[in-house]
């Protein structure tokens, strides 16, 4: 996997996450190499089930010519074989938790929003277990400068919003932005939409394992500074834990990792991940990192 280029970031995503909950769960060794079989209980979204697959169908399904070896005749397939074992406790949080336990910004009723997808891609590097993230370009409309998982806006050609736009949104963002090859992708699960008030955004946060990884990169400057992953070893390390404090007053959890200040919407699931993965170990609440206004 091959990190892009060094530019520093800008510490200016809107700080969208709620104060968690102070309850934390101790960490649980993270140990790559075996492969596990995961229970087949319920996830979230529009799925069907065949044995341990799903696939998305709805109106919006229909045939990408790189789908890869995750595809059923066109269809997005949503599957847990094959993972290694240690993303049982991520496949297990991802299964349970419920959409305030992530945050306390929801879609609206209304429908109001525009749908969007990001690509939550864990990966296995020389250090274990790690976390393909990107920093957006300083000179975007929405979220400039920050630090966040691949991802992006639903385009009408993804398909219906409501099965499986989402995940084809979160592939082919993901491409666009970092270059990586979405057949060596293999999706496992999908999060509840949440929302970002700032830029009416309704994420659907979907989640895949790099099981072929390739190299990735800047694709695009105008839309990419830089791409890099971040063992989860330094996510969960306490020293490279902080809470971020707005000058309107919210605060959220946020990561000092690869010369960046990860924080707000893709702090707040990384933490929530982390959280109810049983990952996380305790770490200092007090210690605050200031954001400007621009922020």
């Amino acid at each position: 996997m091959t990190h892009a280029s060094n530019t520093h970031s800008r510490h200016d995503e809107p700080d969208t996450h709620r104060t968690h909950d102070e309850t934390g769960t101790h960490g649980t060794q993270i140990e790559p190499g075996t492969h596990g079989t995961q229970n087949e209980s319920g996830t979230h979204g529009t799925l069907n089930e065949t044995g341990s697959h799903r696939t998305y169908d709805g109106p919006g399904a229909h045939h990408r010519s790189h789908e890869g070896p995750d595809s059923d005749n066109g269809r997005v397939v949503v599957t847990k074989d094959g993972l290694p074992a240690w993303l049982d406790p991520v496949v297990h949080a991802v299964e349970t938790v419920e959409p305030l336990q992530l945050s306390r910004f929801l879609p609206p009723s209304n429908g109001a929003g525009r749908q969007s997808a990001v690509l939550i891609l864990f990966g296995e590097g020389v250090r274990g277990p790690e976390l393909l993230l990107m920093e957006r370009a300083s000179s975007l409309r929405s979220h400039a400068g920050q630090p966040s998982f691949p991802g992006g806006a639903l385009d009408p050609q993804d398909g219906d919003p409501k099965a499986d736009g989402p995940l084809r949104a979160a592939l082919r963002e993901a491409e666009e932005e970092t270059g990586l090859d979405p057949s060596g992708v293999q999706l496992f699960g999908v999060l509840p939409k949440l929302y970002i008030p700032v830029s009416s955004f309704v994420v659907t946060p979907v989640l895949g394992w790099w099981r072929e990884p390739t190299p990735v990169g800047v694709v695009d400057p105008a839309e990419t500074a830089r791409v890099f992953t971040v063992p989860v070893a330094d996510l969960t390390n306490p020293a490279h834990r902080a809470t971020t404090v707005h000058p309107s007053g919210h605060r959220g959890p946020a990561f000092l990792v690869e010369s960046a200040l990860v924080w707000g919407f893709t702090a707040g699931i990384i933490d929530r991940l982390l959280h109810y993965a049983g990952w996380e170990l305790p770490w200092d609440r007090e210690k605050q990192v200031p954001l400007d206004w621009r922020a």
